[in-house]
């Protein structure tokens, strides 16, 4: 489960040369590990191919289209849960504090509900805490799957594999209460909304964020983060 939590996180980042020149690599990689049904395997493995052969400055027009111009889209966990409730910066702070309690220290320019940085987290976890961890969001993760299968785009398959890798039963009334509660796409208010400034926590272990992802699964074999239970 690790790569493909890694392989995950590193999708959901802008896309770069890095990821075009490294996307076979991590469909083997993805293909290696079988943490995945053959179903979402495969739609994964075909956005990676897709991301590989496109033209970068098209692919990364589409990404910024679907996260950076849509709340709906968005990559940050809370914007979909609490919105512009007060209680977003207390949930920010709380997941900062279950890092830090956890032995993980991050240190970047990203907040701690980005989702690449949550699935880098869940990535060094023993597997069965792990899907405990992505199972919280799971609703979240649905959500987004079908607001970018509704867009016909292969981004779809990362949310779905996740929604997968928690392995909880969802609610369905619940998720249609989430759907029903998405967040307003009017891109006048992202800019505003989202200038948040950059949360530091202190602690012992360094978390990565996304970039790395593929110098980390080609050490597969070496120890991540801390000893695995």
């Amino acid at each position: 489960m690790q790569n493909t939590l890694r392989i995950a996180a590193m999708l959901l980042g802008y896309p770069s040369q890095e990821l075009q020149e490294e996307a076979r690599a991590l469909a083997f990689a993805l293909r290696g590990e079988a943490a995945l049904s053959s179903p979402r395997r495969a739609a994964m493995e075909r956005l990676l191919l897709r991301l590989g052969a496109g033209d970068l400055l098209d692919l990364q027009a589409e990404y910024s289209e679907h996260f950076d111009r849509s709340r709906s889209l968005s990559l940050h966990l809370f914007e979909h849960v609490h919105g512009d409730n007060r209680e977003r910066g207390q949930a920010m702070i709380d997941l900062g504090s279950q890092y830090l309690a956890a032995g993980f220290y991050l240190d970047s320019g990203e907040l701690p509900d980005f989702i690449p940085v949550f699935l880098e987290f869940a990535s060094c976890l023993p597997p069965h805490e792990a899907r405990e961890w992505l199972a919280q969001p799971g609703h979240v993760f649905a959500a987004l799957s079908e607001r970018l299968e509704k867009r016909a785009s292969p981004y779809a398959a990362i949310f779905a594999a996740l929604v997968e890798l928690g392995g909880q039963r969802l609610d369905r009334n619940a998720l249609e209460e989430l759907q029903r509660n998405a967040p307003d796409d009017d891109p006048g208010r992202l800019d505003e909304e989202w200038e948040e400034a950059p949360v530091t926590f202190g602690g012992a272990h360094e978390m990565g964020g996304p970039n790395g992802v593929t110098a980390k699964i080609r050490a597969a074999n070496r120890p991540v983060g801390r000893e695995q239970a």
